[in-house]
C-alpha cells in the first residue's frame, strides 16, 4: 500500500511538472517597476500618459525572500499605462530583499512581468516550477483578508533575464482599461541561446533569432547609424517579447543599456498613429529621440518607422514609438 501511494504521488508530481503552460500567462496583469526615487519617476510618467494613479505612501510587505522570513518597507504607487497596470516600488535602503538586490545590480528598471492567478493556481505553479528547477525568489503579501494582494516572484532572472511574477487576491484585481498602448516588451541580452532554451524548458513559446539590418537612414543621437543585430520575437497573448542581442559597436542604445543596467527589459513598444506628433510631445517634455529608423519601403504595406525616446532618466526604460503602415 505504501508503495502504491508512493507511485501515485510520483505520478501526480510528474504530471504537474510536465503540464502545459497555464493559460494565465497569455495575459500580463502588471509590471513591477523598482526605482530609487518614486516621486520623480511618477511625475515623469504622468506627463507621458500614466493615469489612474494611486499613491499608497509607505507600505509593508511580509513574506519570504529566498525562503527566509522578510519584512519589506517601501513607497508604492500604482497606475495604468494603457493596457497594463504599473506597480512602482521604492524599497527602503538597508533592507535585504529582491527589490534592493535588483536596484544594486541594475539601477532603476522593470523588475518583473506579472500575471494574475488564483491562490490555488499559484500553489500549483510553484510546484510545477520547482520540478523544473526554478525556485520562488520572493513571495510577499500586502494587506490582509479579502483585500490582501500576494506577489510570487520566481527566480528566473539568472537565465531568463527578467523575473516572472504571479499576483493573486481573494477579491480579484482590476484590469487596465486604457486603449492598446504597449505592444511589446524588449529585453536586451548578451547571448540568446541559453535564454531561448530556458524559456522553452518552462513551456513558453520557442523563438528563433534572426539577423536584422535596418535601413541606411537609421540614426543614433542624431548621427547616421548602420547597425546590424540579432533579434527574435516571442509571442504570447496580448504582449509579445522582442529579444535583442546587439553588437558593442557602432554605438547604439541597446549596447548603452547593457553598459548602464546589464541584461534586462530595455524598452516598451508603443504603436502610434502619427510618429512625428508623438515624438514631438515627448521632446517638449525633455525626452529626446535617442535612436530612429525604419523598415521596408516606408509608406507601403509591411513597412514602418520608429523613434526610441530617451526616457531612461525616469525609471531606467526607454520608449519605442512605432508607426506601421
Amino acid at each position: 500500500m505504501k508503495l502504491l501511494r508512493y507511485f501515485a504521488a510520483l505520478f501526480l508530481f510528474v504530471s504537474v511538472c510536465s503540464a502545459e503552460l497555464p493559460g494565465y500567462y497569455k495575459t500580463v496583469n502588471r509590471l513591477t517597476w523598482v526605482v530609487r526615487d518614486i516621486e520623480h519617476v511618477k511625475q515623469g510618467w504622468i506627463g507621458l500618459g500614466l493615469s489612474d494613479v494611486h499613491d499608497y505612501g509607505e507600505v509593508t510587505f511580509k513574506g519570504r525572500y529566498r525562503y527566509k522570513p522578510v519584512t519589506i518597507t517601501t513607497r508604492r504607487i500604482t497606475g495604468q499605462l494603457g493596457n497594463l497596470t504599473v506597480d512602482m516600488i521604492q524599497p527602503m535602503q538597508g533592507q535585504k530583499n529582491a527589490f534592493t538586490d535588483f536596484l544594486t545590480r541594475h539601477g532603476d528598471g522593470i523588475f518583473s512581468v506579472v500575471h494574475e492567478a488564483s491562490s490555488g493556481e499559484v500553489a500549483d505553479e510553484v510546484q510545477r516550477m520547482r520540478g523544473l528547477d526554478v525556485n520562488v525568489l520572493q513571495q510577499v503579501t500586502i494587506g490582509s483578508g479579502k483585500d490582501s494582494i500576494t506577489y510570487t516572484y520566481f527566480d528566473t532572472e539568472p537565465k531568463g533575464k527578467f523575473v516572472l511574477g504571479l499576483v493573486s487576491s481573494p477579491a480579484g484585481l482590476p484590469i487596465a482599461q486604457g486603449r492598446q498602448m504597449i505592444s511589446h516588451l524588449a529585453p536586451v541580452v548578451r547571448d540568446s541561446q541559453t535564454v531561448v532554451a530556458f524559456w522553452q524548458s518552462l513551456g513558453f513559446p520557442a523563438f528563433d533569432m534572426e539577423h536584422a539590418t535596418p535601413r541606411e537612414d537609421s540614426r543614433y543621437r542624431g548621427k547616421p547609424l548602420l547597425l546590424s543585430f540579432d533579434v527574435g520575437f516571442q509571442r504570447l497573448g496580448q504582449i509579445s517579447y522582442e529579444w535583442i542581442v546587439p553588437p558593442t559597436s557602432p554605438p547604439n542604445i541597446y549596447a548603452d543599456f547593457l553598459k548602464q543596467h546589464g541584461e534586462g527589459i530595455q524598452h516598451l513598444g508603443m504603436p502610434v498613429d502619427d510618429l512625428g506628433k508623438a515624438a514631438a510631445e515627448y521632446e517638449k517634455l525633455g525626452y529626446s529621440i535617442w535612436q530612429a529608423g525604419a523598415w521596408g519601403d516606408v509608406g507601403k504595406k509591411n513597412s514602418g518607422q520608429y523613434d526610441y525616446m530617451d526616457t531612461d532618466s525616469i525609471g531606467g526604460v526607454s520608449v519605442e514609438l512605432i508607426h506601421a503602415y
